[in-house]
């Protein structure tokens, strides 16, 4: 338990620090600071909190709700509006014609549209 909180408050020091040192002129030695406290959060979250693959459809749905489509958008990119149901509901998989298709419209990494759907 101690040192889950020792990390707690050395995170929560870091970030205090991190925040001080944000307006800090580019080459100076609190400049340098930050880049290396910056490097060592990364790694530690990196390490400790590791954040999985993107389910390609909560991709497709986050960039919907960003960029304010229906469904009946996603038509041009992945045909009739029963297909983008079954897409959306995960009762079809994207076809590589509906990969590239979303790729280009919408701007959505292919590493995220190509990863294996969850179980």
């Amino acid at each position: 338990m101690r040192f889950s909180a020792a990390m707690t408050s050395s995170r929560k020091s870091a970030f205090a620090r991190m925040e001080a040192l944000w307006d800090a002129e580019e080459g100076s030695a609190e400049a340098d600071e930050l880049e290396v406290l910056s490097i060592l959060v990364e790694r530690y979250e990196d390490e400790h909190y590791p954040i999985g693959p993107a389910d390609p459809i909560e991709a497709i749905r986050f960039r919907m709700e960003q960029q304010g489509l229906t469904q009946r958008d996603l038509e041009r990119f992945i045909g009739s509006s029963g297909r983008v149901s079954e897409v959306l509901n995960r009762r079809r998989g994207l076809s590589l014609r509906m990969v590239r298709n979303l790729h280009k419209g919408l701007q959505i990494p292919y590493e995220t549209l190509l990863d294996e759907e969850p179980a």
